[in-house]
């Protein structure tokens, strides 16, 4: 009989995943499809991985699997708006900075606002882990600079 898996647990194991990989710079690992870029994370009976395409415009999927059967993802698409007022590695930095500070309360989900280094950070969502879809930018002196937009959810 297939083992289960406590919808709580994975969501703290997204965390966890998501803390350690991107933002915490994790590992990478040989990419699973021509000029991807993969990151990967396993605990227990969990594996994360993140592939993603591109650079300052990025494309990438996020997939949980228990037990090598994959039980939630994200999509999400990225881009510079103005190169002029931001570059794609000042991006990645309040990126990473915004993101560390939500991943440390617990969660990975919108309603978020965080300034590095001049720059505005925002995540908004609707939905909660289960199924969702958000967007996050960065603002420089009110203009949006940078945005993402993802969505996902479990997979049954």
């Amino acid at each position: 009989m297939k083992q289960t898996f406590d919808l709580a647990a994975l969501h703290d194991i997204i965390v966890r995943a998501k803390s350690a990989t991107y933002v915490g710079d994790g590992k990478t690992v040989a990419p699973y499809r021509p000029a991807s870029h993969d990151l990967a994370y396993q605990e227990g009976a969990f594996a994360y991985l993140d592939s993603y395409f591109g650079g300052w415009d990025f494309i990438g999927e996020e997939v949980v699997y228990f037990e090598n059967e994959p039980v939630w993802a994200m999509n999400y698409y990225g881009r510079v708006l103005h190169p002029d007022r931001i570059t794609g590695a000042q991006a990645g930095q309040v990126i990473k900075a915004s993101l560390s500070r939500m991943y440390r309360e617990g969660r990975f989900l919108g309603g978020f606002s965080y300034t590095h280094e001049g720059f505005g950070y925002e995540d908004t969502n609707q939905g909660e882990f289960a199924s969702f879809s958000g967007r996050e930018w960065i603002s420089a002196q009110g203009l949006m600079v940078y945005e993402l937009l993802y969505h996902g959810g479990l997979i049954k």
